[in-house]
């Protein structure tokens, strides 16, 4: 099973995978705090993760701007200088590439390098990453950030390669892509699905949405900001950040605490249509109200909401049945930029692919079920992504006695505290599976930040690891399934639960308990001295 055989193998203290928000803050910690020889590596060619690869037309940020960044350094904060609500995919890269070169971190990555497998051994307490360069890097630490969303999922539509058109994934969007005048199909309705419908169908030809499911949205409520409310962020940082760490979803907005049933009509109108004015899928369902997630009625009240909008906006009555969900709010709150409103142009059509099915592609387009031929140029999958442990999957991680993480895996993927898995001593997940279900970047540094204290504490002692108890990591995976039963979020078929992928078993994938709550813990754990885990050290030097 030495699959370095042959291979040139690099010794450092620490191998971070994955140049996205946590990788970079890992290395960052790892190297500027600790003084660790470390290295990061990732197979695009530039830093930045999920913003590298998705570049379609219209990403953008849907956690608000003034909280969509790190915090760990004050300073920072203030110098960075985001002008609009939502931060669209070029300024979060070039923002990214910053903090690389502000902490000097450049020559620290090897990009355009992809693990393709990793291997613990106990004898000497190391973990050696393969790689696909012609060689190996070996050391004590191995931190993975490999992203929520980034193992693409592609559609498997019959005779989709005899099409003679381009097929593009937004999850691996080629930067020199022009839609302009082009018959454009986009299958997929998601969060992306959404942004690019909207950001495309000005400069298309023709625009064919491929519609699976309708999905509840609101506006972004996108817009330049005044300056006295950018400088009010910057003058704040300590308040915003504290009330950040200490709410649920970590949005930058006080939760609600009024139940849906305990005002008015006339009041609960008047506070969706403030919040549908003011923009933002969290704001939406968690400012309005404290139990649109928990309670199917107070559920169906904001549900009829949105659907009543969607018929005042959208003009053709059939086009707006088919835009118009009826099931439950309870995906990820989507926002968006006109979506709806994109539907009254000519140039645009919609196909509900779950009343009249893709039956194949052709050489010139998509054939549905109803015998229509959809001619197109490009055909877009806005099909989403393996998320969570799919990036996992792909590669061959073997833990403690060869054992296979996809083995470890095969009921659904686990994990404690969504960073640590029995089995695999000092390998750590940022984003793992049952982290917290918040804003990434005060889950990611909060992350971040713990491991690199558990990294410190084990660094003065060499060949020392440790490894999760299994019975712990069980009992997180029952903590949180027993959260997300208490909520609606589990009745609504969802990528948060791998209901998107076909064959693929639903289950938890997430800690749905706040980040107020999941900070507490791990600061609990910390502070007992990690009495959830082994704590074993290797034998160095054997006689």
């Amino acid at each position: 099973m030495n699959a370095t055989s042959g291979s040139e193998i690099r010794d450092v203290d620490a191998i971070v995978v994955g140049a996205g928000f946590g990788g970079i803050y890992m290395l960052h910690k790892l190297r500027n705090d600790l003084g660790l020889n470390a290295v990061c590596i990732d197979k695009a060619a530039g830093v930045g993760g999920t913003w590298f690869w998705n570049k379609y037309p219209g990403a953008l940020s849907d956690s608000e701007s003034f909280v969509y960044q790190y915090s760990f350094d004050r300073d920072l904060y203030v110098d960075t200088n985001w002008t609009t609500k939502y931060v669209r995919q070029p300024l979060i890269l070039e923002y990214l590439n910053g903090v690389v070169d502000r902490y000097g971190l450049r020559e620290h990555f090897l990009l355009e390098t992809a693990m393709t497998g990793a291997n613990f051994d106990e004898a000497s307490g190391t973990w050696t990453v393969q790689t696909d360069r012609g060689f190996a890097l070996r050391g004590r630490f191995l931190i993975n950030g490999l992203g929520l969303l980034s193992a693409t999922n592609m559609p498997a539509f019959p005779g989709i390669e005899r099409f003679e058109g381009q097929v593009l994934h937004t999850g691996a969007w080629p930067e020199d892509t022009d839609l302009t005048g082009k018959r454009v199909g986009v299958i997929g309705n998601g969060s992306t699905g959404c942004q690019v419908v909207t950001a495309t169908a000005p400069v298309a030809g023709h625009l064919t949405s491929f519609q699976r499911t309708p999905q509840y949205s609101v506006p972004a409520g996108n817009r330049e900001l005044p300056a006295d409310k950018l400088a009010s962020y910057k003058e704040n940082f300590e308040s915003i950040w504290d009330q950040v760490h200490n709410s649920s979803v970590a949005m930058g907005f006080v939760e609600s605490q009024i139940e849906t049933f305990s005002v008015t009509e006339e009041e609960r109108e008047r506070i969706f249509e403030e919040a549908w004015q003011e923009g933002g899928g969290f704001r939406f369902m968690f400012e309005t109200f404290c139990d649109i997630a928990t309670n199917p009625d107070a559920n169906e009240e904001a549900a009829k909401f949105i659907r009543r909008k969607i018929s005042e906006i959208v003009k053709d009555p059939e086009t707006a049945r088919k835009l118009s969900p009826n099931d439950l709010y309870a995906r990820r709150p989507l926002c968006d930029s006109g979506y709806y409103e994109v539907f009254n142009r000519p140039n645009v059509s919609m196909v509900h692919i779950g009343e009249n099915p893709i039956v194949e592609m052709t050489d010139k387009g998509v054939l549905t079920a109803d015998g229509t031929l959809h001619e197109l140029d490009v055909l877009i999958c806005a099909t989403g992504f393996d998320a969570v442990d799919g990036n996992y999957r792909r590669v061959a991680i073997h833990g403690l006695a060869g054992q296979l993480l996809g083995d470890s895996w095969k009921e659904g993927p686990t994990s404690y505290l969504g960073m640590a898995t029995s089995g695999f001593p000092n390998m750590f997940m940022i984003l793992g599976p049952n982290g917290p279900f918040t804003n990434q970047p005060p889950s990611i540094e909060t992350q971040v930040e713990w491991i690199a204290t558990t990294i410190g504490e084990l660094a003065g002692s060499p060949g020392e690891w440790l490894d999760v108890k299994a019975d712990v990591e069980d009992r997180w995976t029952e903590t949180c399934a027993e959260i997300a039963d208490q909520t609606l979020f589990p009745k609504a078929d969802s990528w948060i639960f791998g209901a998107n992928i076909p064959g693929k078993k639903r289950t938890v994938m997430f800690y749905l308990g706040g980040i107020k709550e999941y900070r507490g813990i791990l600061a609990g754990e910390t502070a007992a001295g990690y009495p959830n885990f082994i704590r074993k050290s290797a034998v160095l030097n054997p006689a």
